[in-house]
């Protein structure tokens, strides 16, 4: 049976995200968005041939997804080619360059990140009938890779007031560009909380904001984990446990 930090804490993330959703998707139609795509109508074919040649495309993939986060008007399905080209063209430069690349994520990853754009997890789209696609809360992610052992914490805010805060710590591993971790503490409303290990995959799991498998994993030890693509002065992207993509801009001022 959950403790009660876990219900209460899933409670309130249930209650934040339904009410963002649906009041998002209240005065946010697909006429909205932007269809300003620089790839080619055979944007899904991806080149790749001599040595390096991933650059240029690479770099094509983080223009319209720099776009994305400064305008946050760019046609969904745009955005989604963009993250998926990315992811393999990251692939085919971390087989490349291995530990380099991977290197250059890690190098960027400290810092304040505030989500912009994810697929979801089916979980969430499920829960909530609907597809988060631009997130419609204020969530910040920070990462410390300069402390012993690194830390990060995932919060929730309105305005510059964090509603909701995890603490944790993680550990990175270079030859697969992927974060693992998990948090054993929790602040609602400035009130700071221990939770048991494991407890925050329940929380995701029951909010439907984390998949059902880090739940399974945590049984078995294992933490939750986001496969990382990329992190750079502007950008990070990643692909989630849960198979969801996620686009995240980095926080450059505390009132952004």
């Amino acid at each position: 049976m959950a403790s009660s930090p876990t219900v209460i804490v899933s409670f309130f993330l249930v209650a934040l995200l339904s009410i963002s959703i649906r009041s998002a998707a209240s005065f946010v139609s697909p006429a909205t968005f932007v269809s300003s795509s620089r790839f080619s109508s055979n944007s899904g074919a991806l080149f790749v041939g001599k040595s390096n040649d991933y650059d240029a495309q690479i770099a094509e993939c983080k223009d319209v997804l720099v776009r994305t986060v400064d305008t946050k008007a760019e046609d969904p399905a745009v955005v989604l080619e963009a993250l998926e080209n990315l992811e393999k063209l990251m692939r085919v430069k971390r087989k490349a360059e291995p530990e380099k690349a991977a290197q250059e994520v890690l190098d960027n990853l400290t810092g304040d990140w505030r989500l912009i754009f994810t697929t979801g997890t089916k979980d969430t789209q499920d829960r909530f009938k609907a597809k988060i696609n631009y997130f419609p809360l204020k969530a910040i992610q920070s990462f410390d890779a300069t402390k012993n052992p690194p830390t990060i914490e995932n919060g929730i805010y309105a305005g510059n007031l964090a509603l909701l805060t995890f603490y944790g710590d993680f550990v990175f591993d270079l030859r697969k560009s992927k974060v693992e971790f998990d948090f054993d503490q929790v602040s609602i409303l400035g009130w700071k909380i221990g939770i048991k290990k494991g407890d925050a995959a329940q929380i995701g799991a029951s909010t439907g904001l984390g998949s059902e498998s880090n739940v399974e994993n945590a049984k078995k030890d294992k933490k939750a984990f986001f496969n990382w693509i990329s992190a750079d002065e502007n950008i990070a992207t990643a692909r989630g446990g849960g198979g969801g993509l996620a686009l995240w801009q980095r926080v450059v001022d505390s009132g952004s």
